[in-house]
């Protein structure tokens, strides 16, 4: 199971929201080139970027320093947040060469597109679930959906969907852990057949064991990604990768 550090972006900083509110933001640091350098050094194998501008302004506006990251490392770089459109699309796989675009809000809105541009795009595009309650939060976690996850991802499992990336956001930077309904809402989303990242509440080494055990049986389930419990020293990128290997 991967081990995936996150940098969220804003303003051209590296934060973290609890919960996915906006006005309940920590700076950890002005430079997220140095931090995805730091996360690489250390370890990971892939990085997760979001932009949290873009996310609430429908477009990328933290692209530039994407792109510095994504020169910076060695390793590939996932990234989510305002895309919308196939030129955003675009423009983040052909010319800022993200590895992977995560695409949330539009698959709920327009699913034909999102099929779409799985086609156009195969497994260099991963469906964004944002979730509370298990229902599909949307617009950079703005509004909840009607819709459940499962009735969402279900609809792209016979497309090259590069992953489903579970984010419950009740737990999301909350430092509370992972609770056992969302590691069971992980679980069946592999067992519906597409590969599945866990995001938001994995805070200690037990969580990380808690997916690694449920992993064991559910390969599908293939990472984490970890965020606010790295910037604030709750648990290394070494541990978190001891502790997703089996032992």
């Amino acid at each position: 199971m991967q081990i995936i550090p996150a940098i969220d972006l804003r303003n051209g900083k590296c934060v973290r929201l609890r919960q996915g509110d906006y006005a309940q933001e920590t700076v950890f640091g002005d430079d997220p080139v140095a931090m995805a350098r730091k996360w690489a050094e250390q370890g990971a194998e892939r990085i997760h970027l979001v932009d949290l501008d873009g996310a609430k302004e429908g477009r990328p506006v933290n692209d530039g320093v994407i792109s510095e990251i994504v020169k910076a490392v060695a390793v590939p770089c996932q990234m989510g947040g305002g895309l919308r459109d196939e030129v955003a699309l675009r423009h983040m796989l052909e010319e800022v060469n993200i590895d992977r675009v995560i695409i949330g809000t539009q698959a709920l809105k327009q699913p034909e597109w999102f099929a779409e541009m799985t086609r156009a795009f195969p497994q260099r595009v991963a469906l964004g679930v944002d979730a509370r309650d298990s229902m599909v939060a949307t617009e950079g976690w703005l509004d909840v959906s009607e819709t459940s996850v499962f009735d969402l991802a279900q609809q792209y499992v016979d497309l090259p969907v590069a992953a489903v990336i579970y984010t419950n956001i009740a737990n999301d930077g909350m430092m509370q852990g992972i609770d056992d309904s969302t590691v069971d809402d992980l679980v069946r989303l592999g067992d519906i057949g597409l590969p599945v990242i866990a995001s938001g509440g994995v805070t200690t080494v037990d969580d990380v064991q808690k997916l690694a055990k449920r992993a064991a049986g559910q390969p599908n389930l293939v990472g984490a990604i970890v965020g606010r419990t790295l910037y604030e020293g709750t648990m290394t990128i070494a541990e978190a990768i001891a502790a997703a290997s089996p032992s």
